[in-house]
């Protein structure tokens, strides 16, 4: 009777809890995480870039895998990668959710292997362009010494990151910022027939129909670039948030931009760091972590 007591104190408290062994995330197809720009799966074995994310979401039923594609390259050449890397797993249909330029990437793929993809969600997405990519661009001009510096710095720390994560992947800095900024995001997005794109950044319906498959879309987005005091990230993405003006943005996409299919919710108090729980987990009072996990459990309950 001792022990029933305690237990159900603890529980009451939510400092023990069954939902460990529960099916809360066990959605129909398995979940693929899909990184953005400069992103890995992990590194070492010990720094994920969704960080205890895919913990989380394995611990309540879900089969989830991490896609590892280029750090640096446009997303046509990564959404390349990711179709290639999902005809290699055994199960017959995935749901794609990609942060930041994983969710251009994730739409790439929808596009190769329609029948391979249930769904695509984006998080913090840049599907309108970046206003911080065209600063960049606009910073260093075509052709000078600057840009070509800034290249080969980018695609060094590419192939340092295929290093440490042990992978081979292609690096191309230039392709990667001229992908991500507008006029470029504006081209991908029309070569891909606007396929789950809002006109006037609203949420729009999530069944998208790409070459006859039915493919859910989904996205949400913070708009708070500064959120803890303590993470050594913020003064940077607080710093990159001037280029969007008056405009709310995470620090490298704005509101607008980041919206695909239907939106749950495009507010949250995150940059865009903490949306894949970064760094090491410092950020706002909105737990990320959860937001992957109500995810999960929505997509099962669409049978997905």
């Amino acid at each position: 009777m001792k022990k029933i007591i305690i237990t159900g104190c603890l529980f009451a408290l939510g400092l023990f809890s069954f939902n460990a062994h529960s099916s809360y995330t066990k959605t129909k197809y398995p979940i693929v995480l899909v990184h953005g720009i400069s992103g890995f799966d992990n590194i070492g074995g010990l720094i994920d870039y969704f960080h205890t994310v895919p913990y989380n979401l394995r611990r309540s039923g879900a089969t989830v895998y991490v896609a590892s594609v280029s750090a640096f390259n446009s997303s046509e050449a990564r959404g390349q990668q990711l179709a290639n890397y999902l005809t290699t797993l055994p199960e017959s249909k995935f749901n794609l959710i990609g942060h930041s330029q994983g969710s251009p990437t994730s739409r790439v793929a929808a596009s190769l292997v329609p029948h391979k993809v249930a769904s695509v969600t984006s998080v913090n997405g840049v599907n309108g362009g970046s206003k911080v990519a065209d600063a960049v661009l606009g910073l260093l001009p075509e052709s000078s010494v600057s840009r070509s510096l800034a290249v080969s710095i980018a695609d060094s720390l590419g192939e340092l990151i295929n290093f440490l994560s042990g992978e081979d992947n292609p690096q191309a800095a230039l392709q990667s910022a001229e992908t991500l900024s507008t006029p470029g995001t504006m081209a991908l997005n029309n070569a891909l027939s606007n396929k789950g794109i809002s006109s006037n950044c609203s949420s729009i319906n999530e069944n998208v129909n790409i070459n006859g498959n039915n493919i859910k879309m989904f996205s949400w987005h913070g708009t708070s670039p500064l959120t803890n005091v303590l993470d050594v990230t913020d003064p940077a993405i607080g710093v990159l948030s001037l280029a969007f003006g008056f405009e709310r943005n995470d620090g490298l996409v704005s509101e607008c931009s980041s919206k695909l299919g239907k939106v749950i919710y495009s507010r949250y108090n995150m940059n865009h760091l903490d949306a894949q729980n970064q760094l090491f987990g410092l950020r706002g009072w909105t737990n990320p972590v959860s937001l992957y996990r109500s995810h999960a459990n929505r997509l099962k309950n669409r049978g997905l």
